[in-house]
Order: structure tokens, then sequence, then C-alpha cells
């Protein structure tokens, strides 16, 4: 049925003689071209292989030629239908290259080899970032989770995580390896969501499917300004509300406190309860009921917004050892710096979230299934074409990139 099917497409492709449009053309470039041959191409679709035959125009004086037919078919300098690269870069994004080429196999009946899927799958990836960055910018891509009346809450979640990549990628920078050196380089990673109600026990929802990610290896200062234009074109400006919600990396609050000036800002409630939680568990080791009864009383002030009583209890904690101190002294710093950003009975009273779920859930669905699994090293410009990929697909944009490429 494939083979019969990829006959009577290229019966069709080939009605038009090899789309002929005449002994003299102009291009793009003002050029006039001239008609010189019809020429054969091999293509693979989803139907299995074919040929295509199309008319070749060549211009003498820029030594230039090109063949319409192709454009309009867009199957320039590939020989994949586009059909085809979109179940390859689909698989790529999925899973290894090598997994990718036999479930191929299995689903479709076409064989391809890794080396293909896999660069196609750059191809494509690089082909998303460059959708993501100029849509972001100059035409907003309205996600369809936003194409609705504007809801009254929208989040920007943002995190980090480390990708392995190969030696040439981490010379030169610190690391946790046992020579100093890094091995991974952090992708930066954020989501932008929506909330319009509270469930029955007055917790908030998320609003269903209007989760879109964006990320990449790249400076803070970059980041800041992807996320912020990614925002935007989640109506950021029209909400009636803005909240950010992140741990206390310093990088994050500084693209907060930049570019989404006036949002609320809530550190991550379970970050938060961590730090003292490993303080406690250094000063009070082998003492489990003083650990108990001394971090219960924390928890309660954390989740009263008592950020102050908190305080007063690390300042009042006795250190064995001056690495102790400097512990108590970093912990009391790091509460002090973000007690503004604690106040989670207000933020509850009010409806929302105090919680960085959603992108931490992110950072191992986005990043983590695909990128981090066990011998993988990657380069920095296919990391991030490959998150590109990952992060079109999981917001539910990947039909709206390639209606886009359509319409292009």
């Amino acid at each position: 049925m494939h083979r019969l099917g990829s006959i009577i497409l290229e019966t069709m492709l080939n009605s038009d003689h090899g789309g002929f449009q005449g002994k003299t053309i102009d291009s793009d470039d003002g050029y006039p071209y001239e008609f010189k041959e019809i020429r054969d191409k091999k293509i693979l679709t989803v139907l299995g292989p074919l040929t295509v035959k199309r008319a070749y125009y060549y211009n003498g004086d820029n030594r230039k030629g090109f063949f319409p037919k192709d454009i309009c078919l867009d199957i320039s300098k590939t020989s994949f239908s586009p059909g085809m690269r979109r179940i390859m870069a689909r698989v790529g994004a999925l899973g290894p290259f090598a997994t990718g080429r036999k479930m191929i196999t299995d689903l479709v009946g076409v064989e391809v080899n890794s080396k293909e899927i896999e660069r196609i799958s750059y191809q494509m990836g690089a082909e998303v970032q460059a959708y993501y960055e100029s849509d972001a910018k100059h035409r907003p891509i309205t996600p369809s989770a936003f194409r609705k009346p504007i809801p009254e809450k929208i989040y920007i979640e943002m995190d980090g995580t480390g990708v392995p990549v190969v030696k040439k990628e981490s010379e030169g920078r610190k690391g946790k390896g046992d020579d100093g050196q890094a091995r991974t380089r952090e992708v930066k990673l954020g989501c932008v969501f929506t909330q319009t109600g509270l469930d029955m026990n007055g917790y908030p929802v998320r609003d269903e499917g209007s989760t879109t990610y964006t990320g990449a290896i790249v400076t803070a200062e970059e980041f800041g300004d992807h996320i912020y234009a990614w925002a935007k074109s989640c109506h950021l400006d029209a909400a009636k509300m803005v909240v950010v919600i992140g741990d206390g990396a310093i990088w994050i609050w500084n693209i907060a406190d930049f570019h989404f000036h006036g949002a609320i800002q809530i550190v991550d409630l379970f970050h938060a309860c961590e730090h003292y939680w490993n303080l406690a568990k250094r000063l009070f080791s082998g003492n489990k009921q003083a650990l108990n009864i001394w971090t219960e009383k924390r928890k309660k002030e954390l989740y009263a917004g008592d950020v102050e009583s908190l305080i007063a209890a690390l300042r009042n904690l006795t250190p064995h050892t001056e690495e102790d101190k400097e512990a108590i002294a970093k912990e009391i710093n790091y509460f002090d710096k973000n007690k503004e950003r604690m106040r989670y009975k207000t933020f509850r009273d009010r409806g929302l979230f105090v919680g960085s779920g959603v992108i931490e859930a992110g950072c191992k669905s986005v990043i983590g299934q695909r990128l981090k699994q066990s011998g993988m090293h990657w380069t920095v410009p296919g990391a991030d074409k490959i998150t590109a990929l990952r992060c079109c697909i999981l917001s539910n944009l990947w039909d709206d990139f390639w209606k886009n490429r359509k319409s292009a």
C-alpha cells in the first residue's frame, strides 16, 4: 500500500512537467535565469522513495542556479520530504537517534539511519529556535492556550540544570569533578503558565494546557531577554497579576527585578525548608528528638511567613566549630535577603502557588529525560537545538510551528 501510494504521489508531483515556468524567469536577486534542463531528484517520503522531476534555471553572470519546484515543495538542499523530516525530528527529540531509527522502521515502514535523524533533528531544532526568537520579538506566537480571555494570574518560573557535554565545551570551567573541572553546562529553563481558579480545598489550580517552556545554554542576561520576550507573547502586559517563582539562585531574582518589575516574587517553599533542614541536620546530628522539635517550630514559622522569628532562631543556635558558625551565618543571610519572598501565608491567602514544582518537573521532562541519559555528551549547539525541539513539542506548539512553515 505504501508503494502504491508513492507511485500515485510521484505521478501527481510530476504532472506539472517539472515545474517549467518558461525559458526565462526573474529571481529575487534581480537576475534573469534561463531554463537549462529537467533534472531528477530522489526524495524519501512517508510513503517511501520517489523521484521528482524539476526544471533547472541558471544565470551565467553570477554563476548560480536554482530549482523553483524545490522551493515550492520545501525540498531544497534535502532528500527528505517535509512530512518525513517532521517524523525524524519528532523521534530525534523523543529519544536516542539510534532508537528513533528503529521506531520509524517499525511504525512507518521507511528505512533511515541514525545519523540522518540526528542531522534532521538539529536542522529542525535550528528552525524552531529561529521561530521562537523571531515570533516572540516581532509577531507574538500567542500559544493556543492563551488564545482565550486573559487569565487573572500569569506565572513565570525559572531554574537551571546541568547537561553532560563533550570535553571541549567544558574546558577551563570550574566544576565538581575530582580534578576541579566541569563536566556539564547549565541549561536555563523557563516556563509560563496561567491560573484562573482554586480547587474545592482552596488551593490554586494551573490552567490545563497553559504551560509553555523555553530554554537554552546561555548567560543569565541572554536568558532574561529570552524569557521576557516569551512571556510577552503570552500576554504578559495584559495580565492582572504576574508572579515569579524560583529557588534562591541570584540570577533568577536579577531577571525578575530587571524584566518583571512589580511582579510578586516567591521563593519555592520546598527550597526554603531545605535550607534550615540541612543546617539542623548538621548541628543536631545524633539527637533526632531535638532535630524534630527544632525543625517543626521553624516549619510553622515559615508557613506563617514569620521569617523574622526563623532568623532569630538561627541566631540563637550554638556553633560547635568555625565551619558551623559560617554555615549559620550563610543561612541567616539567605533568609534575610529573601524574607519578602517568603510571606507564604499572605501568598496562600491570595490564592497563589508557593512552589516551583512546574519548572522542577520541566527540568526532568524537557531536559533530563532526553539530554541526561547514560553515556550522552553534547555540544552546546546540539543540546540547544534538541532543547528547542522539546520545548516546542511539550509546549503544544509543534503544530503551530509546522503551520507557520507551511504558510511561509
